[in-house]
């Protein structure tokens, strides 16, 4: 089984989950997960994790997210992107400067309402199965954080946008939002993500390319070690007599490690077996004196 994360630049049509499946059938495995929804039509970076990889799904999640996209203004559709029905139509009768500055008034934290055709659920029921259905129901506003927002090109009533932002964050409602303040309405005509954390597109395959390794016998060459994403953490060893410890996911001493070094509080370290494999991320905990583990990845890769 190969254990590790694989990044995907995700072709429109495909649903995240589609790509899962295609993915188990180039990999030859079932334990296979994504880190985050892509909706369909959109394209991009979409993170893949194999074997104990998987446990990192929902901290990949976490991380914030980059994408290029283009408002349509002038067009209200009830999915907000031209994938829906169109709900309203509105003359463009601004200025580039009218636009820059709606934009720049979205950085920051904000409150979104999450779109009715989402995965989310209200009642174990997902929001986009009420829409179908011909439901609408009350959601509630939540916190997103839009920490860069850039005006590519305008060329109304098209804008060219690059969004950075914090996860939750659907980037259709920011457009609809945007075409709401801006007094005509809006809808997204178009979505890639570019990066998300530290995957960027620049490190990913489309499935054809997978297939293609697959078939040359160089897959494996295409995938990330699961301990690359914590490439910033510090490195301990710990000693033969200690391995048993790690093994079984209990805490570490500094002193049963090759370093023998306590970290300040809180701090992540990525802890090895005396052979080097990576064994997990643990956590100082200064009150205990000794390393807590965060997230174990007890399988070999």
């Amino acid at each position: 089984m190969m254990n590790g994360i694989v990044v995907v630049d995700k072709a429109a049509g495909f649903t995240s989950h589609d790509v899962v499946a295609k993915m188990r059938g180039i990999c030859g495995q079932r334990k296979i997960g994504h880190t985050g929804t892509l909706d369909p039509m959109a394209t991009g970076v979409l993170p893949v994790c194999l074997g104990n990889a998987t446990k990192l799904c929902d901290m990949l999640a976490d991380k914030d997210k980059e994408y290029v996209a283009r408002l349509l203004l002038g067009v209200e559709t009830d999915t907000q992107d031209v994938t829906g029905q169109v709900t309203a139509r509105r003359d463009v009768a601004l200025t580039e400067e009218q636009v820059r500055s709606a934009a720049a008034s979205f950085v920051g934290e904000y409150l979104q309402v999450p779109p009715m055709y989402s995965a989310l659920k209200v009642d174990g029921k997902k929001l986009y199965e009420l829409a179908r259905a011909g439901k609408e129901v009350e959601r509630k506003a939540r916190p997103v954080e839009i920490r860069e927002l850039e005006i590519l090109d305008c060329r109304l009533p098209e804008v060219g946008l690059r969004v950075v932002c914090s996860k939750g964050t659907y980037i259709r409602t920011l457009c609809a939002d945007m075409g709401e303040r801006l007094g005509c309405g809006g809808t997204m005509k178009s979505l890639r993500r570019t990066r998300v954390g530290g995957f960027s597109l620049e490190g990913a395959y489309l499935l054809e390319e997978l297939q293609q390794r697959k078939d040359a016998g160089s897959l494996q060459s295409a995938v990330l070690s699961t301990e690359s994403v914590f490439d910033g953490c510090p490195v301990l060893h710990v000693s033969e007599g200690a391995c048993r410890l790690l093994d079984n996911g209990n805490a570490v001493l500094p002193g049963q490690t090759a370093e023998q070094r306590a970290y300040e509080e809180g701090q992540w370290v990525r802890m090895h077996r005396p052979d080097g494999s990576f064994a997990g991320i643990y956590a100082y905990e200064t009150a205990r004196g000794w390393y807590r583990p965060v997230k174990m990845f007890l399988e070999k890769e």
